[in-house]
Parts: structure tokens; sequence; C-alpha cells
């Protein structure tokens, strides 16, 4: 396990405007849903496992965990759990199974203090917001560098073997 994202979920959703947004016109799930979108393209990309904590706290369920595409994992906390305390759990037992890198992303000032104190790297929720908008401007950089090395004629998107099969008949023709 090299490198691992933590998240505390619903701290991300109350600080990141977009998700905010979502949010307060009450489409609570959709604003899960982009965070999570964002994280597993975020984790792609840096090749981060990611981990995304919501809390339960309340409902009379059992710990839930979900495994998104890409293998991101979500956690719905049990009762009486607060992501908080599944988080400094959780952390804690990362760091000493191995894990070589961990960072957790919450605006929660006292539980910043305390993972930091276990070993763990801290994203604020707007410092992960820049990482993640910095990863997606990287990532479309690449998309159009890729597709500008792509050669423009219809030539030059062919494979070699039909290229080669082309300029023999051209030569043919008179």
């Amino acid at each position: 396990m090299s490198t691992v994202l933590l998240v505390d979920g619903y701290n991300i959703i109350g600080a990141w405007p977009q998700l905010v947004r979502l949010k307060d016109q009450g489409d609570m799930e959709g604003a899960r849903e982009q965070l999570v979108r964002d994280l597993i393209d975020f984790s792609h990309f840096r090749g981060w496992e990611v981990v995304v904590v919501f809390d339960a706290y309340g409902t009379t369920q059992a710990l839930v965990r979900e495994e998104a595409a890409g293998g991101l994992q979500i956690f719905y906390t049990a009762q009486f759990q607060t992501a908080d305390t599944f988080i400094e759990q959780y952390s804690l037992e990362l760091l000493r199974s191995g894990c070589e890198k961990l960072w957790v992303a919450t605006s929660d000032r006292a539980q910043q203090i305390l993972v930091q104190a276990q070993g763990a790297y801290i994203f604020s929720a707007e410092r992960l917001g820049q990482e993640v908008h910095r990863a997606q401007r990287e990532q479309q950089q690449h998309r159009s560098e890729k597709h500008s090395r792509k050669g423009r004629t219809l030539a030059d998107r062919l494979d070699p073997k039909t290229r080669a099969q082309l300029l023999k008949l051209q030569q043919q023709l008179p």
C-alpha cells in the first residue's frame, strides 16, 4: 500500500462551492456522487488509493463499505459513530499496517492535529479542492497534447500497413 487518501466526505461537501450548491438545493446524493467522481479521477491520475467516509450517525445501520469504480472505497459509519472517530481509528490502522504515505482530507482542526500526531499528512478541504482541480487541468492538458500530436490527415491516422498499401496504390496511378 503506497499512498492512501482518506477523505471526510461531508466535511468536503460542506466546503467545496459546487458541492455546497447541490447540498443547498436538497441534492445531497448528487453532491456525494460528484465528490466520488472527482476523487475517482484524482485517484487514477495520481495513482493513490482513496477512501471516502460519510457519517451515518443517528441511523440504525451497521458500518457499510462500498467499492466505487476504480477501486475507490466508500464507508458509511455505523450507528453512533461519526466520520471523525472512524477516520481516527482507520488512519491509525492503515499506518500500522504499512501504509507508506497517508493523507487525510478534512478542515476539522482537532482531527487534523490528531491524525498528524499519528503520522498522517493533511489536506484541508480547500487544499484538496486545489489539488483535484490541478489534477483535472493536468489531465486535460495531457489529453490535448496527446490529441494534437496525432496527425491531422487521414493518412496520419492510418495504421502503417494500410498506409503502405495506399502509398503503393498511389504510385501505380498514372
